[in-house]
């Protein structure tokens, strides 16, 4: 699997402080991390110090061309990837996953556009004219990262993943159709869910809520 052979690389960049520091600076931060993907608090845990162990085991080969933080992070993620794998049995979407249902309402209208988008719910404009509407700007804001995560959890947990992994992470489809062991037709049908429902949480709770608000997840 690409991960193991991603985490080999990885450990071949070494940390620049004594790696019994690592858990004071960087603890809490990897598991704040790998809770944000993984809800199973005790998983996350155990995929934190797995990742400790790992560091601690290659930093001999180590020779400094990344920062402590940035080399431990790649780690996790590549433990993480490994924990969906072992954990993804369902090649079919379940019930909840599959379940659109409560998007109908965007999309109904009583004239002959029915099935577009309805003018009350339709995409409201990001543009200039909103103080929020810097990308890169929110993406690095604390807040919004609140926000964001909260939103990540009206989903189901592997629509949610799936999400993750292309927007966050960079995966490619077929990537992420491995990793979760699911089609490309349903990959397709879960990020077309998260979209729908990330536009809509996040237009309401950060996008079109007032400055210093963070509304409430959808």
């Amino acid at each position: 699997m690409r991960s193991k052979e991603a985490i080999n690389q990885l450990t071949a960049l070494p940390p620049a402080s004594d790696p019994l520091e690592w858990f004071e600076r960087y603890g809490d931060y990897l598991f704040a991390y790998a809770r944000r993907r993984i809800r199973d608090q005790s998983a996350a845990e155990d995929l934190v110090q797995e990742t400790f162990l790992a560091a601690l085991s290659a930093k001999q080969s180590f020779s400094g061309k990344s920062s402590e933080k940035t080399w431990l992070t790649g780690i996790l993620k590549h433990k993480i990837y490994d924990y969906f794998a072992k954990n993804s049995r369902h090649a079919e979407l379940t019930p909840e996953e599959a379940d659109l249902s409560g998007y109908n309402h965007l999309f109904e209208r009583d004239d002959e556009w029915n099935g577009h988008w309805n003018d009350r719910y339709a995409p409201a404009d990001w543009g200039d004219g909103n103080n929020r509407a810097s990308p890169l700007r929110n993406v690095e804001e604390v807040e919004f990262q609140m926000v964001f995560s909260n939103c990540l959890t009206g989903l189901p947990e592997r629509i949610a993943n799936a999400f993750v992994m292309r927007e966050v992470d960079g995966l490619t489809s077929a990537e992420i159709c491995a990793v979760l062991t699911i089609s490309t037709n349903n990959y397709w049908t879960m990020m077309h869910r998260a979209r729908l429902h990330l536009r809509q949480c996040l237009e309401i709770n950060w996008f079109c809520a007032p400055n210093g608000s963070q509304g409430e997840k959808v």
